[in-house]
C-alpha cells in the first residue's frame, strides 16, 4: 500500500531581485504617453497654432509688430494653451479613469511616478517646442523676406536667444500645467486654473492702478514669455520687465514650486 504524504513541500518561488526605479518608471510612462490619442492631437494642434498663426502674421501686409522675430513667434501665445492642456492630461487623465491606482500599485514610490512623468513630458515638450520655434522663425522670415519687408537672420543680435527662449518658455509652461494637475487632480479644474494664470490674470492686473500694474506685471508668465520671444528683451513693454533669462528663471521657479507642492500632496493623499 502506497503511503500518502500528509503535507506538500512548498513551491519555491523566486522573487525578483532589486526594485523598480526611475528608469523603469520612465519606460512605463513613455509607453502610456504615446498610447493615448490626446498626445498626438495636442501636439498636432500646437504645431498648427504656432506655425499657422506665424504664416498669418508674416504674410499680412500690416507690420503691427515691428520686431520680425517676435512676429514669427506670435503663435506661441496660442500654443501655450494647447501644450498646457497636454501637460494637464498627463496626470489628470489617470485620475479621471482611475488608472492612477494601478500606476501607484505598480510603483508605490509616488515621487518616482511624478518624476517619470516630468522626465517624459518635459523631454517631449522641449524637443517639440524647439522644433516649432525654429520652424516658425524660418518660415516667417522667408515670408517677410519674400515680400520685401523687414526680416531677421538667426545671427542677428538677440535672435537666436529669442528663438531658443520661445521653446523653453513653452516647455516650462507645460510642466507648470502638469504640476497644477497633480495638485488639483481634475482635468477641467486644472485647465481652468492654468488658463486663468496664463490668459486671464494679465487682463486683471492690467486693470489695476498703474503702480500695482507695474509692480505685478513683470512676474506674470505671459509677460515673461513676451520678453523671451522678443529681441528687444526688457525694453519692449511700457511697464518694467525682467531681462529674458531672469524672467525664465522666475518661470522655472514657478514650475518647480508647483511640482514640489503637487508631489507633497501626491504622497499624502489617497489615490
Amino acid at each position: 500500500m502506497t503511503a500518502i504524504p500528509t503535507s506538500l513541500a512548498p513551491l519555491a518561488v523566486s522573487s525578483p531581485t532589486g526594485r523598480a526605479g526611475l528608469a523603469d518608471a520612465v519606460r512605463s510612462e513613455w509607453a502610456k504617453f504615446w498610447s493615448v490619442r490626446s498626445t498626438g492631437w495636442s501636439l498636432a494642434v500646437t504645431a498648427l497654432a504656432v506655425v499657422g498663426i506665424c504664416v498669418l502674421a508674416t504674410s499680412t501686409g500690416h507690420d503691427l509688430v515691428p520686431d520680425p522675430t517676435r512676429r514669427s513667434l506670435v503663435g506661441f501665445f496660442l500654443g501655450q494653451l494647447t501644450i498646457g492642456v497636454l501637460g494637464v492630461l498627463v496626470m489628470s487623465a489617470e485620475y479621471g479613469t482611475g488608472s492612477i491606482r494601478s500606476t501607484l500599485t505598480a510603483m508605490p514610490r509616488r515621487p518616482v511616478v511624478l518624476g517619470a512623468k516630468v522626465v517624459v513630458f518635459g523631454a517631449v515638450a522641449l524637443v517639440a517646442s524647439e522644433l516649432l520655434a525654429f520652424a516658425a522663425f524660418f518660415i516667417g522670415q522667408a515670408l517677410l523676406s519674400g515680400s520685401g519687408r523687414n526680416h531677421a537672420a538667426l545671427g542677428d543680435p538677440g535672435v537666436l536667444r529669442a528663438v531658443v527662449g520661445a521653446g523653453l518658455y513653452l516647455a516650462v509652461l507645460g510642466l507648470l500645467a502638469l504640476g497644477l494637475a497633480t495638485l488639483i487632480r481634475h482635468t477641467a479644474g486644472a485647465i481652468a486654473t492654468y488658463a486663468g494664470i496664463v490668459l486671464v490674470l494679465p487682463i486683471i492686473v492690467g486693470a489695476l492702478p498703474t503702480g500695482l500694474d507695474n509692480a505685478i506685471s513683470r512676474y506674470l508668465p505671459a509677460n515673461i514669455g513676451l520678453t523671451m520671444i522678443s529681441t528687444g528683451g526688457g525694453h519692449l513693454l511700457s511697464a518694467p520687465v525682467f531681462s529674458p533669462w531672469t524672467g525664465f528663471a522666475i518661470l522655472a521657479a514657478y514650475a518647480v514650486a508647483v511640482l514640489a507642492a503637487g508631489c507633497f500632496l501626491l504622497v499624502r493623499r489617497d489615490a
